[in-house]
């Protein structure tokens, strides 16, 4: 009694909070909250305890900013009242239903993940950095089942995304029921997925359900471009006259049937990637829609607007710019087609939005992205072939913390080898295993701080990409002699490291890898040693290049692991690729994505001893380009996994210097 009574003096008194960028306390929760305070051994037990909260509607909370008012909450466990069985366990103080809505997803995390001893007496005040935090799939292209995609905004809602970008019309197929014009939903006018479409009703569905989740819903029809599908039907353009009348009906009748709430107050028209050849086009549709009550967001790049002429801007691209005044989203490097499931994550974790630590009149949030041109079947391969759920994971925890100091050509793909910022990270991670053991192999992750490489500078290859150099045929060490040359090494950090990053170096889409100057005509090696407490099997995700799912790459060929000559060793035993699914010559996007990404087949198996295992990796390069893939990754993935993939190997140590 005396112990609880002194819980609530501490914090109804003291208030203390630990801020999460200044000390990391124990909270198992995604995205940490801003401020935490833990009492010390005392605990509420977890059964029951979501339903005995108050909840108490505030004009403002203290310590808030102001612009982060209408999503915050202040969140007390175990702090109100001291009469067993009686009774509220916990109080929710907000300003609107979104702050109670937030409080009650942190709440719901800290009892998903209590330990044995209940839910620690804590004291939480919280808010986003952005107040626009947003996924989009692209169900044009590939369609998704009105059920799997409940489950995706479902997952991302847990983790405070509370924006749902629908992508519904594409080139391979116009996704939304028509009955003013049904030939638009006929087979024959489809070139994927043929006559898969989402009816009416399961549109208002959707909207109903994203709105019980305290999720935007954003329906985006794509004009006048990406709209082949509605130039087979009606064999002309959306820009002509013929094309603008046609279109008119198609949106009056989306909006009217699909998405007349007011909970959805956009309605995005793209008009990206097309040449605009009647200047009326836009502001005349922009004009249309907002007649119908939508604001309206576009893409940029994109037609051109002044302030005032549109209501959201979504930037796409290394030339995408925001808008003075207007909401603006950055969506450049938040494609998680492109990611690896290891190293992009971090590259997102680091970085803010926009350039920007935190919202202001014109930057409002972001928006990640998986955009599904390449064909792939079902949607737990489509979900894991663009690496998911650690990727949106780590969006949710920059886009809410906000915080970060750089942008992608900052931090980027490099975990720190020290310092505050490792720290941060590796907290991160430790909250992340709480959603791997929910999902096990579905979620291709392991913790990656602590997996440490020593990576040798490069050693010029002549273009001769099966060479051999002294990492090879002598022992591992940290310097080489080479031609009369000296060749170092240099630590990192990481179960996949970029040497070259696809985006960069140059320009806005610079994304930091681990060398800043990569040069062709290299082979470079990467090397370390994992202490293994026991002699077990154990299974490995390894791959050089992360095939993009939107992509028509090549397959590699047989018994290799790219085109590039690339090898892996584990104690001095060779370790070869899997089978490829795959072998065709062609590049085509309708080639289904099979096995080429770790992600989607199972871990190879290989054995650990006792004690200490060498792990070699080399890595040639010629060029940065190839005719098997459009956007190069000289790269390589090694991570150590359970033989399922669904749980982390307990106990390794990974010391390129072989020190426990």
């Amino acid at each position: 009694m005396f112990k609880s009574c002194f819980s609530i003096l501490l914090f109804a008194v003291l208030g203390i909070f630990v801020s999460a960028g200044d000390a990391l306390a124990e909270c198992n929760v995604i995205p940490h909250p801003q401020k935490y305070k833990e009492a010390e051994d005392l605990f509420v037990p977890a059964q029951g305890l979501d339903k005995r909260v108050a909840v108490m509607r505030v004009k403002e909370l203290k310590g808030v900013p102001a612009h982060a008012q209408n999503e915050a909450y202040e969140l007390a466990v175990g702090s109100i009242s001291i009469k067993a069985g009686r009774g509220p366990l916990a109080r929710i103080k907000c300003v609107s239903d979104a702050g109670e809505i937030n409080a009650r997803k942190t709440l719901a995390q800290m009892i998903k993940n209590a330990g044995p001893r209940g839910v620690p007496h804590c004291k939480v005040l919280d808010w986003p950095a952005y107040p626009m935090r947003g996924f989009m799939m692209d169900c044009g292209r590939s369609y998704i089942p009105l059920a799997d995609l409940k489950k995706i905004v479902a997952f991302c809602a847990e983790y405070k995304i509370n924006i749902f970008h629908w992508h519904l019309t594409e080139n391979q197929g116009w996704r939304t029921e028509s009955r003013v014009y049904p030939e638009l939903n006929d087979k024959k006018n489809y070139t994927r997925d043929h006559g898969k479409f989402y009816t009416f009703k399961e549109i208002r569905e959707l909207v109903a359900y994203c709105d019980s989740l305290g999720v935007m819903l954003i329906p985006e029809i794509d004009m006048p471009g990406h709209s082949a599908a509605f130039e087979r039907t009606f064999k002309c353009s959306m820009q002509s006259e013929k094309g603008t009348e046609i279109l008119k009906k198609l949106v009056d009748e989306i909006i009217r049937e699909g998405f007349a709430s007011k909970t959805v107050p956009y309605f995005h028209i793209g008009t990206d990637e097309v040449h605009i050849t009647n200047p009326k086009f836009v502001p005349d549709m922009v004009a249309f829609v907002r007649a119908r009550g939508k604001k309206v967001a576009t893409w940029n790049p994109g037609a051109n607007y002044k302030p005032g002429e549109i209501d959201l801007v979504q930037m796409w691209s290394g030339r995408g710019r925001p808008l003075a005044g207007t909401p603006s989203l950055d969506c450049r490097l938040h494609y998680f087609n492109h990611f690896d499931s290891f190293a992009d994550p971090v590259a997102v974790f680091f970085s803010n939005f926009a350039e920007t630590p935190e919202a202001n009149d014109t930057i409002a949030g972001g928006v990640a992205a998986i955009w599904c041109d390449r064909y792939i079947n079902g949607t737990d391969a489509l979900l894991a072939h663009n690496s998911f759920y650690p990727s949106i994971l780590a969006f949710a925890e920059s886009a809410w913390q906000g915080g970060r100091e750089e942008y992608f050509h900052g931090t980027g793909t490099n975990i720190p080898l020290e310092g505050k910022k490792l720290e941060q990270f590796k907290n991160f991670e430790r909250r992340m295993l709480f959603v791997k053991k929910e999902l096990g192999a579905k979620m291709p992750w392991v913790p990656q701080a602590d997996v440490r490489w020593r990576i040798t500078d490069p050693f010029p290859n002549g273009g001769q990409l099966d060479k051999v150099f002294p990492p090879e045929k002598e022992e591992l060490k940290p310097e080489y002699d080479f031609d009369g040359k000296k060749v170092g090494t240099r630590e990192a950090r990481g179960a996949a490291i970029y040497l070259r990053h696809v985006w960069g170096p140059g320009g806005l889409g610079t994304v930091s890898a681990f060398f800043k100057k990569p040069q062709t005509n290299s082979t470079v090696y990467a090397y370390s040693w994992v202490w293994s407490p026991k002699a077990q099997k154990v299974g490995l995700w390894a791959q050089t290049h992360k095939i993009s799912p939107s992509e028509p790459d090549l397959p590699p060929p047989q018994g290799k692991w790219d085109y590039r000559e690339s090898r892996f060793w584990l104690n001095d035993k060779e370790i070869l690729p899997p089978r490829w699914e795959n072998s065709h010559t062609s590049r085509n996007q309708e080639t289904e994505l099979k096995n080429e990404n770790f992600e989607v087949r199972p871990p190879i198996p290989v054995q650990l001893k006792q004690g200490w295992n060498k792990v070699l990796i080399k890595l040639p390069v010629a060029g940065f380009s190839s005719g098997q893939a459009r956007l190069y990754k000289w790269m390589f993935t090694f991570a150590l996994v359970s033989p399922k993939g669904d749980a982390p190997v307990e106990g390794l140590i990974w010391s390129p210097e072989k020190k426990k």
